[in-house]
């Protein structure tokens, strides 16, 4: 038997050290699979609130995951962004606490539309955001079409 920390899931900031670390394994994973005309980072500034917020998933006292949701209320919908959960903690359920908690506070917001960009070569990103009820859309807000990227929308209950 495994005598693990549970994961705790918490508010964080975008610009702690420990949420820049795992912003920047981020950064440079997706740049190793799209040219950086595909990549749409937003800043951390971005994910503070008002206009935004961001979690991380520990593990102890290594941060294991992080996600943040940009909104876009004028527009009725919240943005997915800067999901990423470390290498070791893949297929561990970290990716899905993080959604279900972006997805709770964008209900809890009166949002009841969750919309994300994502890449077409993270076939694992790409199959848990179908599991989880995304369906594919087109660009929104100021994307445009991209042969690289994918476009989802979930409507949350």
């Amino acid at each position: 038997m495994s005598s693990e920390l549970p994961p705790r899931l918490a508010p964080l900031d975008p610009g702690h050290p420990y949420a820049q670390r795992l912003i920047a394994l981020s950064e440079a994973y997706m740049g190793a699979l799209y040219p950086s005309e595909s990549n749409h980072f937003e800043p951390a500034d971005g994910l503070r609130p008002p206009q935004g917020s961001f979690y991380g998933l520990w593990r102890g006292e290594q941060l294991v995951g992080c996600g943040g949701v940009k909104h876009f209320d004028a527009d009725g919908y919240g943005e997915i962004k800067r999901l990423f959960v470390l290498d070791s903690e893949r297929g561990r359920g970290v990716a899905r606490q993080l959604m279900a908690q972006l997805e709770a506070e964008l209900i809890e917001r009166g949002v009841r539309i969750a919309r994300l960009e994502t890449g077409i070569h993270q076939p694992e990103a790409l199959a848990l955001y179908r599991r989880l009820g995304y369906v594919e859309r087109g660009p929104f807000g100021g994307y445009t079409a991209d042969p690289l990227s994918a476009f989802f929308e979930k409507v949350l209950g």
